[in-house]
């Protein structure tokens, strides 16, 4: 479940919408997304056009990108050039050589950088930053 901190600076911000897209909820079963997860409450409920910024950083609003480009595409090039596992969701477009990557199965959110960061993530010696969604997104948009 999101968590009240969250949903508060969403509604203060005019991104929350109580009605779920039956679009989006579509989009996130396609991704093996729950949808009762933090991740999928999140963007089942909250939408500020196809991308959220803060601190100069950006991320997807997953299911708008998943309805509305090649995202299937996105996520196996993705998943091909960094090599990684299918679990891991990205949460941008990697620009600027790092990138936020959700994972579906733990909940957990990693950043992985090119070079050192990306090899001792194949090498499972990277450990997520964020223990789930909530803890990313309270992060992310500075509420901590």
């Amino acid at each position: 479940m999101i968590s009240k901190k969250i949903v508060d600076y969403c509604k203060q911000k005019g991104w929350w919408y109580d009605d779920v897209s039956a679009d989006y909820e579509v989009e996130l079963n396609k991704l093996g997304v729950d949808l009762l997860s933090d991740f999928g409450q999140f963007y089942l409920h909250v939408e500020d056009g196809p991308t959220f910024i803060s601190r100069g950083k950006e991320i997807y609003q997953i299911c708008w990108f998943s309805k509305n480009t090649n995202f299937d595409l996105a996520l196996k090039r993705t998943h091909e050039t960094l090599n990684l596992p299918s679990d891991y969701l990205p949460l941008d477009s990697f620009e600027g050589e790092s990138g936020f990557f959700y994972n579906k199965r733990t909940g957990e959110v990693i950043e992985i950088s090119l070079g050192d960061s990306l090899i001792k993530f194949q090498n499972g010696q990277l450990k997520p930053q964020w223990s789930n969604f909530n803890a990313f997104l309270e992060g992310f948009f500075e509420l901590v």
